[in-house]
């Protein structure tokens, strides 16, 4: 594609932290190269409505969809559901994998979302027996780009079933023995996914936990993992995981971590609900982001995260669907304002240029796909021509200011997604 052009025309569109009107966009190769605000269409231009950047589902475990509206009548906690969770994980092979996450990535394209974080720990057969290359990563890497979305492939070391315990027998096949072994194959797995993808895949790493990795593996990691690679871990999702992560090691999940210098600008801590004041504030000095996942914390009971606290710390926010019993990124900034309401028992905790850019900028940048992750929310030169085109005319935003849609629109309100300068319609 190298030197393609694209022109855009764009009725209103938010560029660089406001709403502008009659807003001209080009791209080459997928990166706009000029926006020059209003101005009318040209003859060639693809003529749009309301745009706004792509949005960014910084967490998300694909597989976890086959649980969808399949678990209420159960009832139960985070750990119950869970094990019926690991029973999914187990029956995936390759091919059904391929098909599970092309349905799942493209329902977050035709939902608005153009980039998503895999946080993939399913890298061998059931019983830990590995695959003779790369056949799980590469077929979510076949989905994604089937869908046409950005995918940053966040591959997972998970070496231990809790704190000093061995993986149980269902979770054999996430685990690679020990951090070297995580780390070759990741690095084996980086040579792999080179030239594939559309560029539109890029390598990531996780930890899945504190219970998952030992000191020692941390220690491996932080001294072995490239520096200008994203990372992500669940962090404090459970006051069990706490309370086990102090007993073994006299710290907080953040303080562990942090302990091994692994909480910077480019970590990502994923649900942070169960912090103390010293974690907001190692998190927030550190410049990291928080994944908040809404939807899925409320499906789970886990609780409602500290998200004013740490931003005011410091720290950036991001959204991810995670489980998937809702893939709607603008139900997720609802949320995520709407359940700091209940939680602090009033309103505009989070004012609207906070939600579009937990939404797109603070995303993007927890993934590595932005040169400007701190930055106003909006369009920008030099950033990837990704893009949603939202309905300001449907029955559900008419009479709304388009400065607030992300607590008034949702998914069924988007018109189109552009990833990389292409444009999709839903259900195409």
């Amino acid at each position: 594609m190298s030197g393609e052009r694209q022109r855009f025309h764009c009725e209103a569109a938010l560029v660089e932290g406001r709403l502008a009107e009659r807003v001209r966009v080009e791209a080459v190769d997928g990166v706009v190269v000029e926006l020059v605000v209003g101005v009318p269409p040209r003859p060639d231009d693809v003529v749009l409505g309301t745009v706004v950047p792509g949005f960014a589902n910084a967490h998300s475990h694909a597989f976890h969809r086959e649980l969808r509206g399949c678990t209420h009548a159960d009832g139960g906690d985070f750990w119950q559901w869970r094990h019926r969770m690991y029973e999914v994980a187990n029956r995936l092979t390759p091919d059904s994998y391929h098909v599970v996450a092309e349905r799942v990535f493209t329902e977050m394209r035709d939902a608005g979302y153009t980039a998503v974080g895999e946080f993939h720990y399913l890298h061998h057969q059931p019983g830990g027996t590995p695959y003779g290359g790369h056949e799980m990563e590469l077929a979510l890497v076949a989905a994604a780009t089937s869908a046409g979305i950005r995918l940053v492939l966040l591959d997972t070391c998970y070496l231990s079933g809790g704190v000093n315990e061995p993986l149980g027998a269902e979770q054999q096949r996430f685990g690679d023995g020990d951090a070297h072994r995580w780390l070759d194959r990741w690095h084996r797995l980086r040579d792999a996914l080179s030239g594939r993808g559309d560029g539109l895949v890029t390598l990531g790493a996780a930890i899945h936990s504190v219970r998952a990795v030992s000191r020692y593996d941390l220690s491996v990691i932080a001294d072995s993992l490239p520096q200008n690679v994203p990372l992500h871990a669940h962090v404090s999702e459970q006051p069990a995981e706490n309370r086990a992560c102090l007993e073994a090691h006299g710290l907080t999940p953040v303080g562990l971590l942090a302990d091994h210098g692994l909480v910077s600008s480019r970590f990502s801590a994923v649900h942070a609900t169960h912090l103390t004041t010293g974690d907001i504030d190692l998190l927030g000095d550190a410049g990291a982001t928080i994944v908040m996942c809404p939807t899925t914390e409320a499906d789970l009971g886990d609780g409602i995260g500290p998200a004013p606290e740490l931003q005011g710390a410091g720290a950036r926010l991001a959204i991810g669907s995670d489980q998937h019993v809702v893939i709607d990124p603008l139900e997720e900034l609802s949320r995520l304002e709407l359940d700091q309401r209940l939680r602090l028992q009033r309103r505009g905790v989070f004012p609207p240029d906070m939600l579009w850019a937990a939404g797109t900028a603070g995303g993007y940048g927890s993934l590595g796909l932005s040169r400007n992750p701190g930055s106003p929310p909006g369009l920008r030169v030099g950033e990837h021509w990704d893009a949603v085109e939202i309905d300001t005319t449907s029955a559900r935003l008419r009479g709304v200011d388009p400065w607030q849609m992300p607590l008034a629109a949702r998914a069924c309100d988007v018109r189109a997604t552009i990833v990389a300068g292409r444009l999709t319609r839903p259900g195409r």
